[in-house]
């Protein structure tokens, strides 16, 4: 075959590939049904804080003034200033609403003639987190079947079902990375996953249409073989597209401040999944389900001339 010695034998790691992702994803789902997610006040419910105080203020005495008052579990961070701090805190009985709350954390923070002014409460309740949870496993799952349709429609069966199990793994892979590990899990991370399971769709995308082609242009190359020169053809593409997107999600992480930090942990991971599913899972998927060149020959029509219409 023509310029061999440039091509790269994707296909031939795909069995090792495809058990380091069947490893990696079973362990995430075990977790998952064990463990769970640590998931974050916009699932659990709870109450946010925010303060502007006069003068600067350490994260750690904060805390420890609202420990000392009674407020369990509160998370301190600063917002860009160090007379800013923003205070989490799961649901609180000792008030009833988010003005109360909001009262009793300020006359706890005040100390040193250091005083704080209130900027805003928000509160969630225990029931429309749980419905917010709910409704983004149903977004997730909408997602992956009109994704599915699509391609389906674009292309052929056997290539949407390898575009969504290459999107499940992602899913998982990522969502199971943050359980193993504990990190949490809210919304700024569940908008990562769906916008890596964007991202992941554009990349396949690019490959399969580099498949169609070679397989309508490569006539005397089998299935493997074109496979391995499309992903080959297609490889700067990918590696270029992922070091861009790389270099805004760790800027994202290291200047973004906390707001942004587990969004870009879990784009960080996806991006990782996402890169050799697109070569491992979704090709090898379309290929174990017998994808030849018969699915991609054009049929011309023939003129058929029925008797009666011959003057």
């Amino acid at each position: 075959m023509m310029f061999e010695n440039r091509i790269i034998r994707f296909m031939r790691f795909r069995k090792p590939m495809a058990i380091f992702s069947l490893l990696v994803v079973l362990a995430g789902v075990v977790s998952l049904v064990t463990r769970g997610l640590n998931l974050g006040q916009d699932f659990t419910g709870g109450t946010s804080v925010e303060l502007s105080f006069a003068k600067p203020v350490e994260q750690m005495a904060v805390q420890n003034s609202l420990e000392e008052a009674g407020f369990k579990e509160a998370i301190v961070q600063h917002l860009g200033r160090t007379t800013d701090v923003l205070i989490r805190m799961p649901p609180q009985n000792k008030a009833t609403n988010s003005a109360d709350i909001g009262r009793n954390v300020v006359k706890a923070v005040e100390k040193d003639g250091n005083t704080a002014t209130l900027r805003q409460v928000d509160s969630v309740g225990s029931q429309v987190g749980e419905e917010l949870y709910l409704n983004s496993l149903m977004a997730v799952g909408l997602s992956l079947g009109l994704m599915m349709l699509y391609v389906a429609f674009r292309y052929r069966f056997k290539f949407s079902v390898g575009a969504v199990s290459s999107l499940l793994h992602d899913t998982l892979f990522t969502v199971g990375i943050f359980s193993i590990m504990g990190w949490p899990f809210d919304l700024s991370v569940l908008a990562a996953v769906l916008a890596l399971i964007g991202y992941s769709l554009n990349d396949t995308i690019v490959v399969f249409d580099r498949i169609r082609e070679n397989f309508r242009r490569l006539r005397t190359a089998d299935a493997t073989e074109i496979i391995d020169v499309s992903l080959t053809e297609t490889l700067r593409r990918t590696i270029m597209t992922v070091a861009t997107v790389v270099l805004v999600v760790v800027a994202l992480l290291l200047l973004g401040g906390p707001a942004l930090k587990w969004f870009s942990v879990a784009m960080l991971v996806g991006l990782f999944a996402g890169t050799y599913s697109s070569i491992y899972i979704a090709t090898s998927y379309a290929l174990a389900m017998g994808l030849s060149k018969e699915d991609f020959l054009i049929v011309p029509k023939s003129e058929v001339v029925e008797e009666g219409e011959i003057s």
